[in-house]
């Protein structure tokens, strides 16, 4: 079973860890920011992606509201990842916590 977790959580996860940051919102929102180091990942890539993904390192999944993400969380987990959150709230309550990156900083952070 996944588990949902608090930005406080997941900011504590992403220091502590070589966790794997999955944003799974549309490509523009990704664009437009995400958590820095987050990678894009669509619907169509993801069974690649758990296909050449080490299952035992952690991964973080969000989306927008934190909705979406749980049943990716989910798929995660059945598809053998033995670590996997999905952030409450998404990217929405993210962002009103912690700085952001998007794709015209290129690696640096931005309010």
């Amino acid at each position: 079973m996944f588990k949902q977790i608090s930005h406080e959580q997941a900011q504590k996860l992403i220091e502590g860890k070589n966790v794997i940051i999955a944003d799974v919102r549309d490509r523009d929102s990704y664009n437009e920011g995400h958590i820095t180091k987050a990678i894009y990942l669509s619907m169509p890539a993801l069974q690649e992606f758990c296909e050449m993904t080490d299952k035992s390192r952690p991964i973080l999944v969000y989306c927008n509201h934190g909705i979406s993400s749980r049943s990716v969380a989910q798929h995660l987990i059945d598809q053998g990842f033995s670590e996997v959150y999905s952030l409450l709230g998404g990217f929405e309550t993210w962002k009103e916590h912690h700085p952001t990156q998007d794709q015209s900083t290129s690696g640096s952070s931005s309010d």
